[in-house]
């Protein structure tokens, strides 16, 4: 009896690092989450999971290591669904869930899907997830499927590295950076998250952004600079600018239909001098003048070249993978010295018509760190968008002064968290 054949595949550009780079202090995990009009049923997640795991083949593969590189493996077993017991965004272990490189959890109403990055970029994640919680609810409430507009919600099983496809090396180019203002204060005990989602008006906060000509990514980022600014900057000796990085969805630039990362970035860097005060008026004309300087397609183009020209280099792929990790493991430390904090802005999830009276709302969440030790998450559906504050700070003034801000200017906005800190609203 022939042995069935194993499946495998190379990580993609992005992919490649986060296995060399991750631990139990930098996780490279971020969660997406749907929250239902119901409560969950264990079994029918169970069922749902293993109906979107089977569909969706690129999600059912498992991490391995080479001589040279970490490679994808098909995985034969099945993924677990738990009910939710730890903070998000907690490191996954290879050991743990039958080596899937995602975990699913439910509380009360709430599905979880936390990926580590080496499998997916947040976009595709959301689609997955949309995937589970459309199975769930076929089951649940007896919902013919038929019909389903696979365009825009299913995933293709498309692995290709989009990276490599667009890949131009004349046009790839490094700038030259320094490095960024780091956050400051006590931490929170070693593996504990404090988490607060501000649920916002989006057609209220579409009209304040468009009176201050910014788009609400602008608007927003600029809001939580302004914070940092304020409630943690001023009050230290550093003269680093701070520095906002913003992930960028390069399938908005390139043709692409993959399900492996597809993603860049661009920093936005505000200079602040301790000579003088700023207004929210000036911060935010700093984030609108980095926005429209570095988020062009020439930009872009030039940033997504020069990270994958050092995935490509002769000499890196030569080197044996306990000596990239010992290497990588080094120099991304100080990597990460080069930003303050990131906003990453998933954009609206639409849904199919016949399951939007079961769903009430999605939430994002990324892993907060030892160096960006506060970070911020966008996501909007229907007329809600939710920034989402994931921190390992004790003290949370930057949140308090984020909910305050939106609230002056007439916005509605409430708050909800995980217990860590207490209610802001």
């Amino acid at each position: 009896m022939l042995e069935k054949r194993i499946v495998w595949r190379k990580l993609d550009n992005s992919a490649k690092i986060f296995p060399m780079v991750s631990n139990k202090k930098f996780t490279s995990v971020f969660r997406v989450s749907v929250i239902l009009k119901e409560n969950i049923d264990e079994e029918v997640l169970k069922q749902a999971l293993d109906i979107a795991i089977e569909k969706q083949t690129s999600f059912k593969i498992r991490l391995k290591k080479g001589f040279f590189w970490y490679y994808l493996e098909e995985n034969p077993k099945k993924p677990e669904v738990k009910k939710e017991s730890d903070y998000p965004c907690r490191y996954i272990d290879k050991d743990t869930n039958n080596g899937y490189l995602f975990d699913v959890t439910y509380f009360n109403n709430k599905i979880n899907l936390d990926v580590f990055h080496s499998l997916t970029d947040g976009n595709t994640a959301i689609k997955f997830l949309k995937e589970i919680t459309y199975n769930y609810l076929n089951i649940k409430n007896n919902i013919n499927n038929e019909g389903n507009d696979t365009k825009k919600n299913i995933l293709s099983n498309n692995t290709e590295d989009s990276y490599l496809k667009n890949y131009d090396k004349k046009k790839a180019k490094r700038e030259k950076s320094s490095k960024a203002y780091i956050l400051k204060g006590n931490r929170l005990p070693f593996g504990a998250t404090g988490i607060v989602h501000n649920f916002i008006n989006l057609e209220q906060l579409k009209s304040t952004s468009k009176q201050n000509n910014a788009s609400i990514t602008e608007y927003l980022t600029a809001v939580l600079t302004y914070c940092i600014y304020t409630e943690n900057y001023k009050y230290s000796n550093s003269k680093r600018p701070i520095k906002i990085c913003i992930p960028v969805d390069l399938k908005k630039y390139y043709k692409s239909d993959t399900v492996a990362n597809f993603f860049s970035y661009m920093s936005a860097d505000i200079n602040v001098s301790k000579k003088k005060e700023y207004t929210f008026l000036e911060i935010l004309n700093l984030v609108k003048i980095e926005f429209k300087e570095k988020l062009t397609p020439k930009e872009i183009e030039k940033t997504m070249g020069a990270n994958i020209k050092i995935g490509t280099n002769f000499f890196i792929k030569l080197i044996p993978l306990f000596l990239k990790n010992i290497l990588l493991s080094i120099s991304y430390k100080e990597i990460r010295k080069y930003t303050t904090t990131t906003v990453s802005n998933l954009g609206r999830i639409e849904v199919d018509e016949k399951y939007k009276e079961y769903i009430e709302n999605f939430l994002f969440l990324l892993c907060a760190e030892s160096v960006e030790k506060d970070k911020g998450a966008i996501v909007s559906y229907d007329n809600t968008l939710v920034f989402t504050f994931t921190s390992i700070l004790e003290d949370y003034k930057i949140e308090r002064a984020f909910y305050d801000f939106i609230k002056k200017q007439n916005i509605e906005i409430y708050t909800e968290g995980n217990g860590v800190y207490d209610v802001i609203s």
